[in-house]
């Protein structure tokens, strides 16, 4: 049998970040109870699809997801659980904003099977998280973290993120040391980006708010990097660091370029040399699902040229970078084969290094990499 990941997307908040761009909305909790239908009909939609897999690792994101009454979540992994061969120690993880859990609706979650838990904080300071739009303070994320803990949840991760408006290297390192505090098995670390349709771009746009230079932002993730390293979180993707073994499993099959399905609004999913995605619109989700029409919206055949460039471009994002044996496996050839002009090139100018078993990059080499896999682009 072959491994897979199941990410399931909840779209609903109680109010839409002035930065995020993703597929969420906001005062649509009426649409929560139909949408769970609608779920688990698409879930049973792939059991005979999936007959040959094994469900390694669940991901409920958003959104957020714990806006979702636990109950209904418990519904949707115990389906999951009949329809599917879920291994017994898969990888279950909720996405959580700090003031929209407690005790005892994690204990419920933690009963269902939830096994780790990925809170958004975002930064510490009460002026940047009014900035962001966020609706928590600093002390509900603590007050999150110790009832994760007491419902005996022991893998968390933090989201945090740097290069945030008027924000100092300062702030930045207190967050850090905040988060630290807590003992976070799990820190992901992100430069803001400004995308359009957000508030923050049109503020970005009138001159309301004003960014780090690009020489502040790369300043703030080395030294966030160095920090990190100092309080025992080791790095294993430009993003993100871990205590040893408590890397995320789930996010490793994206950067491994494996297979994996996504149920939900605007959902996507990597299945059989094909990419596609769910209508990223409730409504229009709920009704193709129930009524049996189709619910994809977007599809795309992936060749092996495609195939190819995709792996590297995500093993590029690993610490420790491509796997040169795992390679060969899956295209029959060296990576020189295909790339040797551009492996030897960018190893050259030292944005790449090949320590034998991997090629990985360099410090330089993550500063510019959007031009270093240019250089892989047939």
């Amino acid at each position: 049998m072959r491994d897979i990941g199941l990410y399931i997307h909840f779209p609903f908040c109680l109010r839409k970040c002035n930065y995020c761009d993703f597929f969420s909305y906001q005062g649509m909790e009426e649409w929560i109870s139909p949408y769970v239908d609608a779920l688990c009909k698409e879930l049973r939609e792939w059991k005979e699809k999936l007959v040959d897999y094994r469900v390694k690792t669940i991901y409920i994101g958003g959104g957020t997801p714990t806006l979702v009454p636990a109950e209904l979540t418990a519904r949707v992994l115990d389906l999951c659980r009949i329809i599917f061969y879920v291994k017994d120690d898969a990888e279950i993880t909720i996405e959580a904003n700090p003031g929209t859990i407690s005790r005892e609706k994690l204990s419920v979650l933690k009963s269902s099977g939830i096994n780790r838990l990925s809170m958004g904080l975002q930064a510490w300071q009460e002026r940047h998280l009014k900035t962001l739009g966020r609706l928590h303070r600093s002390e509900d994320f603590i007050r999150s973290v110790d009832s994760a803990r007491d419902a005996g949840i022991d893998n968390i991760n933090a989201d945090v993120m740097f290069g945030l408006p008027g924000q100092t290297i300062d702030e930045w390192l207190e967050t850090l040391y905040r988060v630290c505090m807590l003992g976070m098995e799990h820190i992901s670390m992100y430069s803001l980006k400004v995308e359009e349709g957000t508030l923050f771009y049109t503020w970005l746009r009138q001159g309301k708010i004003n960014l780090p230079t690009q020489e502040e932002d790369r300043l703030m993730y080395y030294k966030g990097r160095n920090f990190l390293h100092q309080h025992g979180l080791e790095q294993y993707e430009i993003s993100n660091f871990a205590v040893s073994g408590r890397e995320c499993i789930h996010n490793l099959i994206y950067w491994n370029n494996e297979e994996y399905i996504g149920c939900g609004s605007g959902a996507h999913s990597y299945f059989n040399k094909e990419r596609f995605s769910n209508h990223r619109d409730i409504k229009s989700y709920v009704e193709a699902v129930m009524t049996g029409t189709s619910r994809i919206e977007y599809r795309e055949l992936v060749d092996e040229t495609n195939e190819r460039f995709e792996t590297i471009m995500l093993g590029l994002r690993l610490v420790r970078g491509i796997d040169k044996e795992g390679f060969v496996r899956r295209f029959g050839r060296d990576i020189y084969h295909y790339y040797g002009d551009a492996v030897e090139k960018l190893i050259g100018k030292e944005l790449l290094v090949d320590d034998g078993r991997y090629i990985r990059l360099t410090n330089r080499g993550m500063d510019v990499q959007n031009s270093v896999l240019l250089e892989f682009l047939d």
